[in-house]
């Protein structure tokens, strides 16, 4: 499970702009390197630093290397699974770019802005909203543009007889037809709809929930399901099987990087070549205990079928590959709390004979990343605790890690005029200012040390909620893991661990409370279309805040000078508030209760009055606040001498996503 920042923005001084975004500058604090690179629509482009790398040790920087490869090795798989079509989209937006000559410019800077949100989102639909965008340009410039990208040796991906014009006339739906295919992922689809019929994802193949009544599959996590003549197929992912040239090639570095780890890590990496090689349950959970077991490596790498928030029914797994490590100077908290989670679970606020026995090997650390490729970038979960088999969890425990330089790019490239435009008074704003960084990363460190890894289900579950929970499952689990991390932050327990001052304690409950409320409120920006909010954790922040509302006297809404805010008056009726509804979500994981979990919700985490949310657009607009980030990571390089043996790693930062995007499909721009 992973952690998606509450507030993720970021704008800077000399930001570049396009599509119409508002120029903005503020203080990047307490730096000069730029971090905010550019604004595309309502995204932001950001820059990520891995600082520590350059004190490593040559065996940890050679470690990394090939990891960093295997990363990049593996790109492509998440490209197909988020879409069918991506592969040939990308080659085409690619080839107009590298070959620009006699391309009108004013398509080309339509073409290029389009081409960063492609990449940002691996793909053409937003990554929080899952709703598809189009070029902002006309079909038939850009058929001029790849017609005259042609003319100077650019090559498109065109079928047996088939001209670069006729391509684009059948690729034309995926460019400018906003209809055709229109959601990724669509776990509410209109009545009457199918929710994997109607997701465009690349998961299933002609198959519905119906089709699936009374089927059992063999590799839940690892395969493509699709029907052929009326019977479903796995197309399992491993060698021989679907993706078996990009995982051969994840193998290979990660075989290379095997006498670099250290003995706990090698092991892990083994099985994960095990499991690469089959795809089969066995070997994933083999891989899940070998990757748990190593809980002291100072390098880690997280490379597989991972999570499953882009399947409709929440079961396949998205390819993803994170390498890091270990940042020491910020690992003291987090692991502070993972010592003490059995107080923690002793003390849930929810029916006893839901709380665990026994907590077993939580390990938790604060990193620094040094790439982020598939589902996990360049769009970037900001906390992280795996695996996700709940039987695993149990009997073996669990890793978390908090993204630290992640973190540091966010807050780096904040404007500091959002606070004053969503907070109700001048203190609540000067309470996020001083307290809200360390309050936000101490709930998102509880969310994931203590609260993924927390609860008992019920036996008759077979040790996972998510067959009966279905689509409700990852909104659910996001959900309690908030709550949990709410409810604690005000628990004087965490002054008396030392991770938080006595004399700022009730100033940071407030600041925290104030912000997750105020959220509710600003991830509205995010979702500029329809009324309903796709993303599982936006819909799981939106169920908390509004439950609150309704059922609490912790938030009230309020207007002044026709603006809407949603303010926290309360915080230890947040906190009554939120114990109250984490014993209910509590127990509806715990005994799989998928009909509760679609009450609560469709009553408070779906729908939302687009009236309010344009509202809350036109004021974000007017402060240049971007909706999301995408991220440039460092690039990494072998030193080698003359016999070819790596003597160093040397470590850049591009602050560039057009290069850095252009190489990793093995492009450059022209004259570089």
């Amino acid at each position: 499970m992973r952690f998606q920042g509450v507030v993720m923005l970021a704008v800077a001084m000399g930001v570049a702009t396009t599509s119409g975004a508002p120029t903005v500058r503020a203080a990047q604090e307490a730096s000069d390197r730029p971090y905010l690179l550019e604004r595309i629509g309502d995204a932001a482009i950001v820059q990520t630093y891995a600082d520590g790398f350059e004190a490593l040790t040559l065996r940890e920087k050679t470690l990394i290397w090939h990891l960093y490869q295997a990363a990049l090795a593996g790109r492509d798989i998440y490209y197909d699974q988020r879409y069918e079509h991506n592969l040939e989209m990308r080659e085409v937006l690619e080839e107009i770019i590298t070959h620009p000559e006699g391309v009108d410019p004013a398509t080309l800077e339509a073409v290029h802005s389009y081409t960063k949100l492609f990449w940002i989102n691996t793909g053409p639909f937003n990554n929080l909203t899952a709703r598809k965008f189009v070029v902002e340009t006309t079909p038939s410039a850009f058929r001029a543009a790849i017609e005259a990208a042609a003319r100077s040796g650019a090559t498109f991906p065109t079928r047996d007889g088939e001209s670069v014009t006729q391509m684009m006339e059948r690729m034309r739906p995926l460019f400018f037809d906003a209809e055709f295919e229109s959601i990724v992922t669509n776990k509410t689809p209109a009545p009457g709809d199918d929710m994997l019929l109607a997701s465009a994802n690349n998961l299933y193949k002609g198959v519905s929930t119906a089709d699936l009544d009374g089927f059992e599959e063999q590799f839940p996590l690892t395969s493509r399901l699709v029907n052929v003549n009326g019977e479903l197929v796995e197309e399992v992912y491993k060698i021989g099987g679907k993706y078996s040239d990009e995982i051969s090639e994840i193998i290979r570095h990660l075989e290379a990087a095997i006498p670099y780890a250290s003995e706990p890590m090698a092991k892990a990496l083994r099985a994960n070549i095990a499991y690469y090689r089959t795809g089969s349950p066995v070997d994933q959970r083999a891989y899940d205990i070998a990757w748990v077991e190593d809980q002291e490596s100072s390098v880690d790498t997280i490379n597989g079928f991972t999570e499953v928030y882009m399947d409709a029914r929440g079961a396949k797994g998205a390819w993803e590959a994170l390498v890091f490590y270990v940042n020491p100077e910020k690992t003291g908290a987090i692991k502070t709390l993972a010592a003490n989670a059995q107080w923690f679970e002793d003390r849930m606020p929810w029916d006893p004979k839901y709380r665990k026995d026994g907590v077993t090997g939580i390990t938790a650390n604060a990193i620094d990343v040094v790439v982020e490729t598939g589902d996990s970038g360049p769009v970037t979960p900001i906390g992280i605790n795996l695996p996700n088999d709940q039987t695993v969890r149990e009997q073996n425990g669990s890793k978390s890690v908090s993204l630290s330089n992640v973190n540091e790019s966010y807050d780096r490239s904040r404007p500091g005029n959002y606070r004053q435009e969503f907070a109700w008074t001048a203190e609540e704003a000067e309470r996020s200012r001083q307290w809200g960084s360390l309050a936000g990363e101490m709930t998102t460190n509880m969310h994931e040390v203590i609260g993924h890894a927390s609860g008992k289900l019920a036996e008759r579950l077979g040790g996972s909620a998510q067959p009966d929970l279905k689509e409700q499952y990852s909104a659910l689990e996001e959900g309690r893991a908030d709550l949990i991390g709410l409810y604690f932050l005000a628990d004087p327990k965490l002054v008396e661990l030392g991770v938080l001052p006595a004399d700022a304690h009730e100033d940071i409950i407030r600041a925290e409370y104030e912000s997750y409320t105020r959220n509710a409120l600003l991830q509205l920006r995010r979702v500029r279309e329809g009324t309903q909010i796709a993303e599982d954790h936006m819909r799981n922040r939106q169920m908390i805040v509004h439950w609150m509302m309704a059922n609490t006297d912790a938030i009230e809404k309020r207007t002044r000078d026709g603006k809407t805010f949603y303010v926290m008056v309360d915080w230890r009726a947040f906190r009554d508030g939120v114990a109250t509804l984490l014993a209910e979500v509590q127990e509806i994981k715990s005994e799989g209760n998928y009909d509760a979990a679609r009450t609560l919700f469709d009553t408070y985490g779906i729908h939302f009055d687009p009236v309010l949310r344009d509202e809350v657009v036109a004021r974000v607009d007017a402060i240049g606040l971007a909706s999301y980030s995408g991220f440039v990571q460092p690039r990494l390089e072998p030193v080698l001498d003359s016999s070819g043996a790596i003597t160093d790693v040397a470590i850049s930062y591009p602050q560039d996503l057009t290069a850095q995007m252009l190489e990793y499909s093995g492009k450059v721009m022209p004259g570089r």
